[in-house]
């Protein structure tokens, strides 16, 4: 029985937010959840995790409403909002994408129609000369219907929309497109979107980071830090449930197991834990065989006796009832199956395995990148990072000779063997099974590549699943299977961890850190990339930077980078420093022309004889200029100065210093501001020189 309203005590109503009891689900005659038990707490941000296959989802439905358990019960808090991210939203044809956003505000938009109905009508009466009172009436309707809206964020729906959908990287120009002409990865984003704008009391997310890049990951990672509510994600991106996850609960055998602490601190306790229940297994292992022994003992005994003593039997029988009460303990699993990838090389290549000399591409009018100089040498691992559509894939397909360059050169070195992994899903028009595919690709006898098939996971019936049918993990072991036995030197990898669960991903990094050759891979798994890279080409703006080092080196180096850039500013002033002695830059500007003026040979004494204004230069009225137009001059300088003030400030807070991505956009619309200032004070001193 599914139990949507909470009967909890008081005490228990503050304390939890979601209550799940004994729950039990199956499908068919599978059973998915065998006896699910957690609880969650107001504003706890939970990570839900398992292997894939596992119940993750399923549990996820439960707790949205959308299915019902078969035993158990889930309790929710009477008055919470649920907010659940749907795999592929759905919404009308006719809606737009900014439609869509919209309607994340329906409530909101439903009062903004009743207030322009009474708009309408209260035009009507006074047009009418109607009685005061009845327009008095729909003043104060129109009144209190103005004042939820505004209580209620009315004002700042577009403010948030915007802030919003930049922080996902939803450009703006997609705002008109119809909703149904995007692509599934689009509308899953637009979805996301939808849920954070609603802001409900918990939110439900499954795997919200797919999709997404590196720059969008970290403001989600940001928003729902500082979201006040509940959150229970599904994620396998490990750096993701580390910087949002303060507790987890794994999946695992039907049932969920509750850890109060991060991802990392996750993998340390269920490794302690396990070897406990391991420990207290074998002592209770021990303690049944010594009993099992006992009672054969006594029962021998009692037959032994002639006449047979009954009094042994009793003994062996009491003994044999507590042994039949006894709790058994499972016995822990302590290393579960997981893909069995062992990368290898058939030889190996030249030292230089791939060498860009000045390459460049376009599409179309727009230069994807330009000027690209680099050479990834022999056992060399890199990652390709960089935002989505700045051609990440592309230069891939250049490396390997898919995609032509307009510009330069890229090649491979000598005796360069590329396996490729691509970024697609399971091809479509394949008719064929697991196994016809694999043998097909390397020619094996059937039960040869049915045991090789085994070590990706594909056990019994699953080799004889269609290919188009398979999900995007399955999909992804079949083509790890066929690489390790193509036995590459270069290894180019487009997002190799998408759609594989962590256990997966683990064995996969295993793979690499032990495989001899050299490898290529674009990734936004920032756990995935630390792991296994010596060296990031960060792609952005037409243009590569090299780190060497891994994903923690290349986000230090960036922020070394950033901090140059601030000190080579063309503002003449250090960060902080608006004010010098005691005066703007746009007075000091201005002193400083008066001066050069001065210095130039203009006759200043006899224009201070006419006028004492100028001997001040800094005095408006030593100008010709319209005094009102100079007033408005100040007013935005200094309005631009004190944001200015507020970003150098903003810069330097040790909360900021460690977030890369931060600073870049704080740094970016500094000097925006510097570039808008800039022509204004120009245009100040002019004025003061008439």
């Amino acid at each position: 029985m599914l139990v949507m309203e909470a009967a909890w005590a008081e005490g228990d109503y503050i304390k939890m937010i979601i209550q799940c009891s004994n729950i039990q689900k199956y499908y068919g005659a599978e059973l998915v959840l065998s006896n699910v038990t957690c609880e969650i707490k107001p504003g706890e941000k939970v990570g839900l995790i398992g292997r894939n296959g596992s119940g993750k989802t399923t549990l996820m439905r439960l707790l949205t409403g959308s299915e019902t358990p078969d035993q158990g019960s889930i309790a929710t808090r009477k008055d919470a909002v649920l907010g659940a991210l749907a795999q592929i939203p759905d919404f009308a044809d006719s809606m737009t994408v900014y439609d869509v956003l919209k309607s994340a505000f329906k409530p909101l938009l439903a009062i903004g129609e009743q207030m322009r109905q009474l708009e309408a009508e209260m035009s009507a009466l006074s047009t009418a000369g109607t009685s005061p009172s009845g327009l008095e009436r729909l003043l104060e309707q129109y009144g209190s219907l103005q004042e939820a809206f505004e209580r209620n964020g009315g004002f700042e729906m577009e403010a948030s929309i915007e802030r919003v959908a930049n922080g996902l990287r939803i450009p703006s120009s997609s705002f008109p497109r119809a909703f149904r002409s995007l692509s599934g990865g689009e509308k899953t984003k637009i979805g996301l979107a939808v849920i954070l704008l609603q802001q409900p009391d918990v939110l439900l997310l499954d795997e919200p980071t797919n999709h997404l890049d590196m720059a969008a990951i970290h403001w989600l990672e940001e928003f729902l830090a500082a979201f006040k509510g509940t959150v229970i994600v599904i994620s396998h991106d490990r750096y993701f449930l580390d910087r949002v996850a303060g507790k987890i609960i794994e999946i695992e055998d039907g049932e969920a197991f509750t850890y109060p602490c991060s991802y990392s601190e996750y993998k340390k306790e269920k490794e302690r834990r396990l070897l406990q229940q391991f420990a207290d297994y074998q002592e209770q292992q021990k303690k049944i065989k010594k009993m099992q022994e006992t009672i054969k003992q006594l029962i021998e005994w009692g037959n032994r006796s002639n006449p047979p003593n009954p009094g042994f039997h009793r003994r062996a029988a009491s003994m044999q009832k507590a042994l039949d009460r006894m709790v058994k303990l499972k016995k822990p699993v302590l290393e579960r199956k997981r893909i069995d990838l062992q990368l290898s090389q058939s030889g190996r290549s030249g030292n230089e395995v791939i060498v860009l000399r000045e390459a460049g591409k376009r599409i179309g009018e727009r230069t994807l990148y330009r000027g690209i100089n680099h050479t990834l040498r022999y056992g060399e691992n890199a990652a390709l990072i960089g935002g989505n559509g700045v051609g990440k894939t592309t230069l891939m397909k250049s490396i390997l000779g898919i995609e032509p360059v307009q510009e330069g050169e890229i090649r491979l070195g000598s005796r360069v063997d590329t396996g490729y992994l691509a970024q697609e899903s399971a091809p479509k028009d394949y008719p064929g099974t697991v196994l016809e595919y694999f043998r097909n690709e390397l020619g094996m006898e059937a039960g040869e590549a049915r045991n090789q098939l085994a070590r990706f996971l594909f056990y019994g019936s699953d080799v004889f699943k269609k290919v188009h049918s398979l999900s995007g993990g399955e999909w992804t072991r079949l083509r790890l299977a066929i690489l390790m036995y193509h036995k590459p030197n270069l290894l180019l990898l487009d997002e190799p961890t998408n759609h594989l669960d962590i256990d997966s991903r683990e064995a996969l990094e295993e793979a690499l850190e032990e495989y001899p050759g050299s490898v290529l891979v674009i990734s936004h798994d920032r756990y995935f990339i630390n792991k296994i890279a010596n060296q990031i080409w960060e792609l952005d703006h037409g243009t590569m930077l090299i780190t060497e080092g891994s994903y923690e080196d290349h986000l230090a180096e960036r922020k070394k980078r950033q901090l140059q850039s601030l000190q080579q500013a063309e503002a003449p002033w250090q960060p902080g420093q608006i004010e010098v002695s005691g005066r703007s830059i746009m007075q000091t500007r201005a002193a400083d022309q008066s001066i050069k003026s001065r210095t130039s040979g203009q006759p200043e004494q006899a224009k201070a004889a006419k006028d004492p204004a100028s001997k001040d230069p800094d005095h408006p009225a030593a100008s010709g200029a319209n005094p009102a137009t100079l007033r408005k001059l100040e007013q935005d300088i200094a309005s631009m100065e004190q944001r200015i003030a507020q970003l150098d400030e903003a810069m330097l807070d040790p909360g900021i210093a460690h977030d890369a991505e931060k600073l870049a956009d704080l740094l970016e619309e500094r000097n925006e501001v510097q570039r808008s200032l800039d022509p204004l004070i120009d245009k100040y001193i002019s004025l003061l020189e008439q």
